[in-house]
């Protein structure tokens, strides 16, 4: 019997994020200390969109401290498609890459690298700032939660995540699915890179290319824990449209690639 109030949203651990007064309690991983530590480093810097590590209780599992405000889950509200709130969760991002920028994790530190940049990078991002990992108050984005897959990676890495599932970069069809319609993806990828203060020319076009590489490598993530038997990701995996869907993205975006290149560059 759970203990406190279940929230609504993820995927691995649904069901098993328990709100108790004004902690959260979520399933602890090998990680954990070092994300504490990276949690612990941004604070204090000075950026308070992450949550309070409070250590570990007595059944294992992580002690946060909760954050109040809304996340959006599918079939995701009209409220989320706000292109104020689009910026501001690119320039939370900007600030929270800004604040880790100078962590040094231990040398011997062993991170959970499933969504990072594969060749690694020069900041330890979260690597998965899908729309249920974002609160938000009055339509701003104010905290980054779920740092499962934290890691070290590219800061535009980080950011083509962040754009892929909050643009969203997918076709008016997959979109729809998840009850998002009415979006142009060329202005709101500009928005994205305006927000988080990518330059005019090359950057830009480097920020797509990883967006397009994100999109060309999707499923294998997904695939490999359907191939463990995880029926969370069998699910979703059904639920999103599975293979069809995977190789109808690709195609699109190699379609409109120029485009969206003219887009993120127009003055």
């Amino acid at each position: 019997m759970n203990d406190g109030e279940v929230l609504a949203g993820g995927v691995a651990n649904a069901g098993a994020i328990i709100k108790i007064g004004d902690e959260v309690r979520r399933p602890a991983s090998a990680q954990t200390e070092l994300v504490f530590s990276l949690l612990e480093h941004a604070r204090s810097n000075g950026f308070a969109g992450v949550p309070e590590p409070l250590g570990i209780d007595e059944q294992g599992r992580e002690r946060l401290r909760y954050i109040p405000g809304d996340v959006a889950i599918p079939p995701f509200p009209k409220w989320s498609l706000s292109p104020g709130l689009l910026a501001s969760v690119s320039r939370l991002l900007r600030d929270f890459h800004d604040a880790v920028a100078d962590f040094v994790p231990p040398a011997n530190a062993f991170w959970n690298t499933e969504l990072a940049h594969p060749d690694g990078g020069n900041i330890v991002g979260h690597n998965d700032v899908c729309v249920e990992n974002v609160v938000v108050r009055d339509g701003q984005a104010v905290a980054l939660i779920d740092f499962e897959f934290a890691a070290p990676t590219d800061p535009l890495h980080d950011l083509a995540v962040l754009a892929r599932h909050w643009v969203p970069v997918d076709t008016q069809q997959d979109a729809e699915r998840w009850g998002r319609s009415g979006f142009d993806v060329g202005s709101r990828l500009r928005i994205v890179a305006d927000a988080y203060g990518i330059p005019l020319g090359p950057q830009r076009d480097e920020f797509l290319d990883r967006i397009v590489r994100g999109i060309h490598r999707s499923g294998p993530f997904v695939l490999a824990r359907i191939a463990r038997g995880e029926q969370a990701f069998i699910d979703m995996w059904e639920r999103s449209g599975g293979q069809e869907r995977i190789t109808r993205r690709i195609a699109w975006i190699d379609s409109i690639r120029s485009e969206l290149s003219a887009a993120l560059n127009k003055n």
